[in-house]
C-alpha cells in the first residue's frame, strides 16, 4: 500500500540517469513520480510535460524526480531522446517502489506520484493519466500554499 498523506518518507539512493548518486532531499518540497516504463508513450508523454513545466517547479523551489525500475543506461537514452534535464532515478530492483509502498506489476512501477515537504507526504495520486498531470500538480502545489513566490 502506498504511503499516504501525512506519513513520513524514507531516505532513499538511487542513480540518475548519469550515473550520478542522488539522494533525494525531502525535506524541501519535491515531486517524486514513479512511471511504467522508458520509451513508452505515455511515459514520454509524462516526463516531456514535467521537462515543459521544470522551470515553474525550480523557481518555486520544487525538485522533481522521476523513477522507474528502468536501468542507467535505459534512463539516459530516454532523457536524451526526451530532453529531461530533472534526475530520471534508476530502480532496477524495485527497493524504492518497495519504500514507498509502489506497486510493481510485471516489474513495473503502478503510475503513482507522491508531493513531499519536511520529509512527510503531503500529496498523493493514484492511477495517474500522463497528460495534463504535470500542471495539474503544479496547480494543487499552488492551491496548498506549499508554493511560494
Amino acid at each position: 500500500m502506498a504511503l499516504e498523506p501525512g506519513d513520513s518518507v524514507p531516505d532513499v539512493v538511487a542513480e540518475n540517469q548519469h550515473g550520478d548518486v542522488v539522494r533525494p532531499d525531502f525535506a524541501t518540497p519535491t515531486v517524486l513520480y514513479f512511471y511504467p516504463k522508458d520509451d513508452t508513450p505515455g511515459c514520454a508523454t509524462e516526463a516531456g510535460q514535467f521537462e515543459d513545466e521544470i522551470e515553474r517547479y525550480e523557481e518555486y523551489g520544487v525538485s522533481v524526480y522521476g523513477v522507474s525500475t528502468d536501468d542507467v543506461e535505459s534512463h539516459r537514452a530516454f532523457a536524451e531522446h526526451e530532453g529531461i534535464s530533472f534526475d530520471l532515478l534508476a530502480d532496477p530492483d524495485g527497493n524504492v517502489a518497495d519504500a514507498f509502498g509502489v506497486e510493481l506489476v510485471e516489474g513495473h512501477a503502478r503510475r503513482t506520484t507522491f508531493v513531499i515537504a519536511h520529509n512527510q507526504v503531503v500529496g498523493l495520486y493514484e492511477g495517474v493519466r500522463p497528460d495534463g498531470h504535470a500542471t495539474d500538480v503544479l496547480r494543487d502545489l499552488g492551491e496548498t500554499g506549499l508554493l511560494e513566490e
